[in-house]
């Protein structure tokens, strides 16, 4: 079941940590486009405890509102284009007529075959782009976001996907929950442990590369690097029923932790298989 926006500030006034991170958000504004959206956009910066402005000239990190979604913007002449989630048209729309079915990567990895759907956590959702496919070839997946930021474009792209009847029975499939991955994972208990546990985190900087594509240009501004992933590993090898799989680019070292068991390995990224023994 999906988390409703008004429900994640409940989740925020329950875990100091979250909420402290929500306000220490550095040139962080909410704004709007049009003035039909000012009381929504109020409301998103109440729940973040952001502050709100109806301006559009700054050139700092803008959490912007618009007639149609909501997206996160960098203000200047040079900043990349807005990110938001879509899950109906554009990339994902193409993705999930055209992405190949069991015979993904990601789907081969996490373990998804015609008599064995698992059930899943994703540790690191982010724009929720990979918990989607697995949910579309059937899986359950619970999403952890701990960037108050990026579960708001999130939800609001999971929110703008129920209109469409197709698309809805998708993400009725996938849940989510504000949290810290490794708190959230140590408090499992026994049945609620998930089959599968996967994680993406935040790639290395690379200094050689071409240009960073524009949502992880602005996820760095927003969130930094994943410092911790050596304990997220360890968090979901500690509960994951079957396996814990690992997203990394293809010529990145592993996650400091064991040797994986399996390595999927595609043009540009690769997936690190721990298996759990029975």
């Amino acid at each position: 079941m999906l988390i409703e926006l008004r429900s994640i500030t409940s989740v925020f006034e329950q875990n100091g940590k979250l909420l402290v991170a929500a306000r220490n958000l550095n040139n962080v504004i909410v704004t709007v486009t049009d003035e039909c959206c000012v009381s929504d956009a109020e409301t998103i910066a109440e729940r973040l405890a952001l502050p709100f402005s109806s301006e559009l000239g700054s050139s700092g990190l803008m959490l912007r509102l618009t007639a149609e979604r909501l997206e996160l913007v960098q203000g200047g002449p040079d900043a990349p284009g807005p990110v938001y989630v879509d899950f109906v048209a554009g990339a994902m729309g193409h993705r999930r007529r055209y992405g190949g079915g069991r015979g993904q990567l990601v789907a081969r990895a996490v373990g998804v075959k015609k008599d064995k759907i698992p059930t899943v956590i994703d540790a690191t959702a982010g724009l929720g782009r990979d918990a989607f496919v697995l949910a579309k070839l059937g899986c359950r997946v619970q999403m952890i976001e701990r960037s108050p930021v990026v579960a708001e474009l999130l939800s609001d792209g999971m929110h703008r996907a129920e209109q469409d009847d197709e698309v809805a029975v998708i993400v009725a499939r996938m849940s989510l929950c504000v949290a810290d991955a490794c708190d959230y994972l140590n408090s499992l208990s026994v049945a609620e442990q998930p089959d599968v546990v996967y994680v993406d985190p935040m790639h290395p900087e690379r200094s050689k590369a071409a240009a960073v594509k524009k949502e992880m240009q602005l996820f760095r501004a927003l969130v930094g690097g994943d410092e911790d992933d050596a304990a997220l590993l360890q968090a979901a090898l500690s509960v994951a029923r079957k396996r814990v799989v690992v997203k990394r680019p293809r010529k990145s070292e592993a996650i400091p932790g064991p040797e994986p068991s399996l390595v999927y390995e595609g043009k540009s990224t690769r997936f690190d298989v721990y298996l759990i023994p029975a």
